[in-house]
């Protein structure tokens, strides 16, 4: 067991992008995930850590120094949250195709306007499907644990492909946290060095992000669809040898007595948490509930969200982003498509929680769970319900 610790959360997670000896670092804060990149500079300066650190202009900028730094061969990461993962988007979708295996850190925040320091899953809603790995953590101490599976998952030469953290804003990055941190010896044991497959070298010429005419594109695209569907199966032996070096466990997909309920809630990010404490609550009043969240956001874990929803008979969905012009919002969407072909279809109930960082309550969570078995029990199913809201 390595050393155990209380510190916040950006700063687990900064240390742990630093004990996987990143060599590149593109760097432009912007609430709530500042203190990351602050506290590697620290980490740069003080002569803890041989990496090339930049301070950049804007997000734009701090990407595209990303893409780069990983083109030479250097192992790369950064960090961003809200309207500077927006400001990179144009980028973004540049890196997987160019297979180029940079980090990224995500603290979710919401997205103007208005203008909103707070979390939900605005962000990284409005970037699902910009083909990065990504993965979702709950905690600090996941946090810290999942970085280097991050760095695994994005250099395994099946994959090649840039991976996101993602972490809730100010409820999780500015948390302090008992954290179990690994030594230096189990990172080096878990993490092989970075071994690019191409990269920019002027002693061997390459040329990398051509142009893709009409001949080409099509099946370049593909190509790094299958890519990112293959990867789930390297992300499940990333997570296998994560629990051989430290003995804790990660699945694709994660329940919480699950396998008896009469209804499951399905959420991803901190506020799981807090719906375990009221899933415990009803359990005691003998109200069989239960929980599903993802772990991996993408690939989507099609057959094993399948495996843990199991023949519920009802679902409750909640989203923490909107959908606009859309009645179903995105993570119901995917939930509902889902089950258009699976031989049991359940009930799914909708609800919207959490939005610019609204306080939801273990109370907010039983109300849900209480009307999940309403609708098992007979009640109709309503429209979204956005849980929260002032009247």
């Amino acid at each position: 067991m390595g050393k155990r610790k209380g510190v916040e959360s950006s700063i687990a997670l900064a240390d742990s992008a630093a004990m996987c000896r990143i060599e590149a670092i593109a760097a432009y804060p912007i609430t709530p995930q500042t203190h990351i990149v602050e506290h590697l500079s620290e980490w740069v300066n003080d002569g803890h850590l041989e990496a090339e650190f930049v301070p950049v202009e804007s997000e734009h900028s701090a990407m595209s120094a990303a893409l780069g730094m990983s083109a030479v061969g250097a192992r790369t990461f950064t960090a961003t949250s809200s309207q500077g993962l927006a400001l990179m988007h144009e980028i973004l979708f540049i890196a997987p195709a160019m297979r180029l295996p940079v980090v990224m850190a995500v603290a979710n925040r919401s997205l103007s306007g208005p203008i909103s320091i707070w979390n939900d899953h605005s962000d990284i809603m409005t970037d699902r499907d910009i083909g990065w790995v990504q993965i979702f953590a709950e905690n600090g101490q996941e946090c810290f644990d999942l970085v280097p599976a991050c760095f695994r998952v994005a250099e395994d030469k099946r994959v090649v492909l840039p991976t996101i953290l993602n972490f809730d804003g100010f409820v999780v990055s500015h948390m302090i946290e008992p954290i179990e941190f690994w030594t230096q010896e189990q990172f080096d044991a878990y993490l092989p060095p970075f071994d690019p497959q191409i990269k920019l070298d002027v002693r061997k010429p390459v040329a990398m992000g051509a142009v893709g005419i009409p001949e080409i594109y099509y099946e370049a695209r593909l190509a790094q669809q299958n890519a990112l569907l293959n990867a789930k199966a390297v992300v499940v032996e990333a997570f296998a040898e994560l629990e051989k070096m430290v003995g804790r466990k990660y699945n694709l997909v994660e329940t919480y007595k699950a396998d008896d309920a009469d209804a499951i809630l399905y959420l991803m990010g901190s506020l799981s948490e807090t719906a375990m404490t009221a899933v415990d609550n009803l359990r005691k009043q003998g109200k069989k509930v239960g929980l599903v969240r993802p772990r991996l956001w993408r690939p989507f874990p099609t057959e094993e969200l399948v495996a843990a929803f199991g023949n519920v008979p009802v679902v409750g969905v909640c989203d923490r982003a909107l959908a606009f012009g859309h009645e179903h919002h995105m993570v119901a969407q995917e939930i509902r498509a889902l089950f258009y072909d699976a031989p049991h279809r359940p009930k799914l109930v909708e609800f919207v929680i959490g939005l610019g960082g609204r306080d939801v309550t273990i109370g907010d969570m039983e109300h849900i769970l209480n009307r999940l078995l309403e609708v098992k029990n007979g009640a109709p199913v309503g429209p979204v319900e956005y849980v929260g809201v002032r009247k």
